[in-house]
């Protein structure tokens, strides 16, 4: 096997790779490999993803949608009577 040194990594691509490594419980390395591996199109055929991060993003706080999202589930008692 192969080892790579990467210089000069975004902090935000590091925060990305942190967050995936521990949201997967593997290693960074292990992250950085799957992240190439993606990026080059050579994913192994048998791997079966449990989340929707590739088409839904990541989640971000948001005030708003948190308040519309309150908002549903207040109970209207009137209705229920």
């Amino acid at each position: 096997m192969a080892q790579y040194t990467v210089r000069n990594i975004p902090d935000s691509l590091d925060r990305e790779l942190r967050d995936r490594a521990g949201r997967n419980g593997t290693s960074l390395n292990d992250a950085v490999i799957e992240a190439i591996k993606r990026g080059l199109g050579v994913t192994g055929a048998g791997h079966i993803y449990n989340d929707l991060d590739d088409l839904a993003g990541s989640w971000h706080e948001d005030e708003l949608f948190d308040r519309v999202i309150l908002d549903q589930d207040t109970v209207d008692v009137d209705a229920w009577r």
